[in-house]
């Protein structure tokens, strides 16, 4: 599986430049005034991995297959939106269809970019799209809830569930505060939760655009974001459009050097990726062989069957068991062969909670 990620903002806080950047494309106009960007431009790229580079190399693979993350570039919010304002109704219709939010915030201060309210304050920012997307989920819940209520005493056991979660959410945003806040009793309460499609229910990455000179380690605004990420259960990373969009325009041998050159380790789309991954509770595993090493995500708490229908239905379907080596594993023992010589190769079975780095090969009969 992939996973979509819903790039939002303020106009003009670099949504256009970040996206462009990041997918190596100039597929969204990026301008200088609000909604450049009218309908949601989707970008795919490859999970960076070093693992599957070593696997593919041991494994004497003919071609690496990473797994994708998807970006999408959402119009521009203004106050009102929840409302309909400027582009609201298309703009919360797109965040429904995503798996987190990539919230990017202007923490830098001066240049020639107009703020669409006049001033740079981050967390001001925040709550403005916060704001609107409560008050949506608000209007929702207001309608449903008490729908659902009255089948609850009437004895419909599925609206009994929807009640008691969505209720609580409920509550949360009349206090005013976001539905990923809602702590569901058991796994029936959560599948309620998330097809309910609240937009504050999404996971949420704040991505804090800084000028070049604080790429590295970020500035007084970036460290109110994070205060504030962190009090809320969000993530945040510190990420300069201007730099990406520098990068995405040298050759890949030359993008090292540059980023030793900044004094940074890796690039904001790598930063990005690995915090989206804690961020969702995602992990990888790999299969590997002459024809191919690929790289697969899944929850993390994914059971082997699970893992198998990644790959493929049929594989789920006609699970029988997953030989199972894990990454370390592999590398020191010189691939499939030196592992299962050394005992280190496990037959694992339907229950066997798949670990990051496994890598698998999946029997099946169908």
């Amino acid at each position: 599986m992939g996973f979509r990620c819903g790039i939002v903002g303020l106009p003009n806080v670099g949504k256009s430049t970040l996206f462009n950047a990041l997918t190596e494309t100039a597929a969204a106009q990026a301008a200088n005034y609000p909604f450049c960007t009218i309908e949601p431009n989707v970008g795919r790229v490859a999970v960076p991995d070093p693992r599957l580079d070593k696997i593919a190399a041991i494994a004497k693979s003919a071609q690496e297959i990473e797994t994708q993350i998807e970006f999408v570039d959402i119009a521009g919010l203004v106050r009102g939106a929840s409302k309909g304002e400027g582009l609201g109704n298309q703009f919360l219709a797109n965040i429904r269809e995503v798996d987190a939010i990539v919230h990017v915030l202007r923490c830098f201060e001066g240049g020639d970019v107009t703020h669409v309210e006049g001033r740079i304050d981050p967390i001001a920012d925040a709550d403005t799209v916060e704001t609107e997307l409560m008050l949506a989920d608000l209007e929702s819940l207001e309608r449903r809830v008490p729908n659902l209520v009255k089948k609850a005493q009437q004895g419909d056991k599925e609206a009994k569930i929807e009640a008691s979660v969505l209720g609580q959410a409920l509550d949360l945003l009349r206090d005013s505060k976001p539905a990923r806040l809602t702590k569901p009793k058991d796994h029936e309460e959560a599948n309620a939760l998330r097809r309910a499609q609240l937009l504050t229910a999404k996971p949420v990455l704040y991505a804090c655009n800084v000028d070049e000179a604080d790429a590295a380690a970020g500035n007084a605004l970036s460290q109110r974001v994070f205060e504030k990420a962190a009090a809320e259960g969000a993530k945040g990373v510190v990420i300069s459009a201007a730099i990406e969009a520098e990068i995405a325009t040298l050759p890949p041998d030359e993008r090292d050097a540059f980023l030793v050159d900044l004094g940074l380790h890796e690039t904001g789309l790598n930063r990005m990726i690995h915090t989206s991954y804690e961020l969702l509770g995602l992990i990888t595993f790999y299969t590997a062989g002459p024809k191919e090493a690929r790289a697969w995500t899944v929850h993390r708490g994914a059971k082997a069957p699970e893992a198998a229908g990644e790959i493929h239905t049929d594989f789920e379907r006609g699970f029988i068991r997953a030989e199972t080596i894990a990454y370390d594993d592999y590398l020191k023992y010189g691939g499939e062969t030196g592992a299962k010589d050394a005992g280190k190769m496990r037959a694992e079975g339907k229950d066997y909670v798949v670990q990051d780095g496994d890598v698998l090969l999946i029997r099946f009969n169908v």
